[in-house]
């Protein structure tokens, strides 16, 4: 498949009208979209217009790119997060990061799927059903991402708006075989709604096919705002390309964060990653995984909680009417009882605990360059994998009656299995460090799964580099759905 550039410069070039690309997507759109879910929203003729009413001489220029319909706000436009409870509404600002994409050059269309709020590593809202993946439509496309990577792997776009809180664009990366870049915290533009996004651990970026796309659109956003409440270290704000190294000290692991079970697959895409680049001449190092990851995810739940509690006092000061356990799906209210619950002092001291873990990845960014793992320890999961059980649904329709500590434990219970699936990509958020999928291994079942890189805040460039690596020698297996 093309990538963005390629499609910017065929309209730079006059090889092709805008109207004649949006036909093209359209034409895709029509043929994919009813098996897939990918795009909840489409109005062709709203991004014409918009075309010739802002055409930019950018990069990008007339690149049409579907936003995710979770945050990535333009007024007007449904503004549903997914979630049943918003069914009907309309955004009444367009989101600093949109604005960016526009003057980047792209022309918004449509919007994709994604979970109710964004809360879990698969795509399957009540409110717009579940996003396939165009490897095979059994299996699910990843999430909170998921509509964004079916749109892109499926040859609809050859980029889509993505954001990521926990995974969720290096998830679905992973699951549909892209490129997902998590930029480091406080690079992106945020605002005017939302500027802490989960305490930082959120930020948007786009899913993509190419390390050029990729690259370019990052350097095109990047930006320091300042009312924004993180700024990112600018280590290479100024002379990225002379900070290139020969030579890349790499270190790695297959072990999961808390133990479990790893796929083969996950386990030799690593190694492979591993010898491949001891045998471009970079040092390559196996460790242990750094950090404890049942207290990460313990205090990363925390902060789910808190801050669903912190969105629904909004929502009920908003509509003077408080929310019922009908309105949303359940696990939702499970979170929202939670938070409920939480105190002050806990919130604070999970996000204490998120700065030790920043310290402790910058120590190994001190040693390493790069932290290498599987991205997620399994391929995607079949669309009709019960990822709780009946036992624990029934538990949290009583979690009102539970104490703090027995509604966390079920909280993590509540999402077991689904971390077993995707256990590698939390600690990038919390610590605000960036990371990026690579999509480089197939299963035995022909699914992807990708690699991850994380570096130390602000360096992307690094990530770039390998990302480059890899793509110039031809270890990226990418969908092949065709132009």
């Amino acid at each position: 498949m093309q990538d963005a550039t390629y499609w910017a410069e065929q309209l730079r070039q006059g090889q092709i009208s805008f109207a004649e690309r949006v036909a093209m997507i359209e034409e895709k759109v029509n043929q994919q979209n009813p098996l897939l879910n990918a795009l909840v929203t489409f109005d062709p003729q709203a991004a014409i217009q918009h075309y010739e009413q802002h055409l930019q001489k950018t990069v990008f220029g007339g690149q049409p790119m579907p936003l995710k319909i979770l945050g990535q706000t333009k007024a007007g436009w449904p503004a549903t997060s997914g979630a049943k409870l918003f069914a009907k509404a309309r955004a009444s600002r367009t989101a600093h990061f949109v604005s960016r994409l526009e003057e980047a050059g792209f022309v918004p269309l449509g919007q994709t799927n994604a979970p109710e709020f964004g809360f879990k590593n698969i795509t399957d809202p009540t409110l717009y059903g579940p996003t396939r993946n165009p490897w095979n439509p059994a299996y699910s496309a990843g999430g909170s991402s998921g509509g964004a990577a079916a749109a892109v792997a499926s040859g609809m776009f050859p980029i889509a708006g993505a954001s990521d809180g926990g995974g969720s664009i290096r998830i679905p990366a992973s699951f549909s075989g892209l490129i997902g870049l998590k930029p480091t915290r406080g690079t992106m533009p945020v605002g005017p709604s939302e500027w802490r996004s989960w305490q930082g651990a959120s930020i948007n970026f786009a899913l993509t096919l190419s390390m050029r796309d990729t690259e370019q659109l990052f350097y095109a956003l990047r930006t320091s705002q300042p009312t924004a409440p993180y700024q990112a270290p600018q280590v290479e704000w100024h002379h990225r390309q002379a900070s290139q190294k020969p030579r890349l000290k790499v270190a790695f692991t297959t072990a999961s964060p808390t133990g479990g079970q790893v796929s083969e697959t996950a386990i030799q895409a690593v190694r492979s990653a591993a010898a491949f680049l001891e045998k471009q001449g970079h040092e390559v190092v196996e460790v242990g995984y750094p950090v404890d990851g049942q207290q990460m995810m313990t205090t990363y739940y925390a902060m789910n909680g808190g801050e669903t509690a912190a969105m629904f006092a909004e929502i009920n000061a908003a509509r003077q009417v408080p929310v019922r356990r009908e309105e949303m799906e359940l696990m939702i209210w499970a979170l929202y009882q939670y938070g409920k619950k939480l105190p002050a002092a806990d919130y604070v001291l999970a996000l204490q605990w998120w700065d030790q873990l920043a310290e402790k990845m910058e120590e190994v960014f001190s040693t390493y360059d790069l932290f290498l793992t599987p991205t997620t320890a399994y391929p995607a999961p079949l669309i009709e994998e019960d990822l709780q059980s009946d036992s624990i649904r029934q538990r949290l329709h009583e979690i009102e009656l539970l104490g703090k500590s027995a509604a966390g434990e079920l909280i993590e219970e509540m999402f077991a299995k689904s971390y077993a699936l995707t256990p590698y990509t939390q600690l990038a958020n919390l610590t605000g460090q960036p990371a990026i999928s690579l999509p480089t291994a197939l299963s035995e079942e022909g699914l992807p799964l990708g690699i991850q890189f994380m570096a130390s805040k602000g360096r992307e460039d690094l990530l770039f580099q390998v990302g480059y690596l890899f793509e110039a020698q031809q270890r990226f297996l990418l969908p092949k759905q065709g132009d």
